[in-house]
């Protein structure tokens, strides 16, 4: 069962989350949509309004079933059409996530030189 960095929960474009929201189908398929939301940062809102419109495009299947301690429940499948989009998906993810590591490597090698040039100053004797 994956978790997602709480940094980016509070930003994640859309279609990160219907990638993230793949994964999790993937790794737990009877998973209740208020369980969803919480591995994923979302309300359960937010999960239903994704899980709908990945039903939609046919990239999911959801399938009711009956069991004893919940009378109705959902099983969500992924679709040949999903696997295919999820594999465009994680191509896309990874792009981003490669763009914001570049951008936080120069961020940290620009603060890293601001600390060098502040460094002599703050051992000189007041």
């Amino acid at each position: 069962m994956r978790s997602m960095p709480e940094r980016t929960q509070l930003t994640m474009p859309e279609n990160d989350l219907d990638y993230e929201l793949l994964r999790q189908i993937i790794d737990q398929p009877t998973a209740s949509q208020r369980g969803l939301a919480a591995r994923l940062g979302v309300s359960v809102g937010k999960v239903n309004y994704c899980l709908r419109a990945l039903v939609d495009k046919g990239w999911v299947k959801a399938n009711n079933f009956r069991r004893s301690d919940n009378k109705l429940a959902y099983a969500y499948l992924l679709t040949a059409r999903g696997a295919s989009a999820k594999v465009r998906l994680a191509r896309e993810f990874l792009e981003h996530k490669e763009r914001e590591f570049e951008r936080l490597q120069t961020e940290i090698a620009a603060l890293r030189d601001e600390l060098k040039e502040d460094l002599p100053d703050a051992r000189k004797p007041t």
